[in-house]
């Protein structure tokens, strides 16, 4: 992976510009390259060389705080061919799907490739991912996206086929298996054949309807364990003093994620045992 993370900055860095108000630029860096504002401008040579945290200013006078840009900044702001999964959730899927360095992992509708990002860097140099996207444009602005941000081809750990996953597929003992597109119940019976016992399933959907027929569908099969299905909510924030209060605006509804794990060839889930009707007795 040959994008730089940390020492001072080099032609070819990508450089997030904050101003006072809070607006961000994201800009690449160049010998002789300026980056022109209604503010004033910005020679990239001010930047050249200055470690992260520096302060520029334009022309115009405008202060602008110079970092390189964190990934999730980076995935909001990137050119979209399709909807991008939003940072708390992409985050979530790594955490919960226990996506682990070295991990096989396959994954189905790159979108824009923003959760390939996360993914990518979740399994490292040892770890592989394969990505499937039945359209041609997605997966073109996928892996535009994916290698500006990681600076170059990831030819080593990343394979991206353009198809249907189910027709696709020729994977076997992969670690996890995510799935984001319209309807993930067709995948179910595919992911079951390609996880290794223990592995993870998860997908994420945007609607209640998606939600249960996932749920059930997975629940049906036979080769997972009962699937698990939430929502993340983001509530930033204001704090200044003694004025401490929940922001008026939060990330609220984006999606929801269904997990479940594989379990070994021939083995049958244990029944559901459920509370019954009009009694708050735990069983």
């Amino acid at each position: 992976m040959g994008f730089r993370r940390h020492g001072p900055f080099q032609v070819g860095d990508q450089v997030q510009l904050t101003d006072p108000k809070n607006k961000r630029h994201t800009i690449t860096l160049k010998q002789d390259g300026v980056f022109h504002t209604h503010k004033g401008a910005i020679p990239h040579s001010d930047l050249i060389g200055q470690p992260e945290g520096s302060v520029v200013r334009s022309s115009g006078g405008t202060q602008y705080l110079a970092f390189r840009h964190l990934l999730q900044d980076y995935t909001l702001a990137m050119p979209r061919g399709a909807a991008v999964i939003y940072p708390k959730d992409a985050s979530m899927i790594v955490g919960m799907a226990d996506v682990f360095p070295g991990a096989r992992v396959i994954e189905a509708g790159v979108g824009s490739g923003a959760l390939t990002c996360f993914l990518l860097r979740a399994v490292g140099p040892e770890g592989h991912l394969t990505s499937y996207e039945r359209r041609q444009e997605f997966a073109d602005v996928a892996r535009g996206n994916v290698e500006k941000f990681y600076g170059g081809p990831m030819d080593d750990n990343w394979r991206l086929v353009v198809g249907d996953l189910v027709a696709s597929i020729d994977e076997a003992d992969v670690d996890r298996v995510i799935l984001d597109m319209l309807a993930p119940w067709e995948c179910v019976d595919a992911a079951a054949k390609a996880l290794t016992p223990g592995g993870v399933i998860c997908c994420y959907v945007a609607t209640t309807t998606q939600m249960s027929k996932t749920v059930e569908v997975i629940r049906d099969h036979g080769c997972f364990t009962e699937p698990h299905a939430w929502e993340t909510l983001v509530r930033d924030w204001h704090v200044e003093g003694l004025a401490v209060r929940p922001d008026h605006r939060m990330i609220g509804h984006t999606g929801f994620l269904v997990t479940a794990r594989r379990m070994a060839d021939g083995v049958t889930p244990p029944p559901r045992r459920r509370r019954p009707k009009g009694t708050t007795e735990e069983l």
